[in-house]
Order: structure tokens, then C-alpha cells, then sequence
């Protein structure tokens, strides 16, 4: 399992981009699992995303993006960012 970011974890910038990514992720009905494995990514490190734990990649935005039906601009415009 993936560990907290030390340097970013609880970020005002990852807790946005967590929350929208829930928000998204319920609005289209899917289950944590279920946006996991449509995006690559292990649940419990999706779970620590939408946490703010995690510091992500832009490949990891892009591939929870896609898995969400959204661009990853889009996707970060929904966090606010």
C-alpha cells in the first residue's frame, strides 16, 4: 500500500482534486473499486487520493480522468484548480 505523501499530504490543492474525484466518481455511480480498476490504480491507493494523500502523477490524473468520463482539465477545473 501506498504511504501518505511526508512533503504534500492533506494539501489544500490534493484535498480539492480528491473531493472532485468523489464527487465525480459518485455522481456517475461507481464504486471506489470499480474507478480503481478502470483507471489501473490499486483501491486503496485510490481511496488515499480522494483523502489528499497522495501527491499525483499527471498519468494518474489523466488515467482517473478517462476512467471518470472526464478530460483532466476538466477534472481539475472541478476541484478549483
Amino acid at each position: 500500500m501506498a504511504k501518505p505523501s511526508p512533503t504534500y499530504a492533506d494539501d489544500p490543492v490534493l484535498v480539492a482534486l480528491g473531493e472532485a474525484i468523489r464527487r465525480a466518481r459518485i455522481g456517475i455511480g461507481l464504486s471506489q473499486e470499480e474507478l480503481a480498476v478502470d483507471a489501473g490504480l490499486d483501491r486503496s491507493y485510490m481511496g488515499g487520493i480522494e483523502r489528499g494523500e497522495h501527491n499525483l502523477t499527471v498519468m494518474n490524473i489523466a488515467k482517473i480522468a478517462d476512467a471518470l468520463k472526464m478530460t483532466p482539465s476538466s477534472l481539475l477545473a472541478s476541484a478549483g484548480l
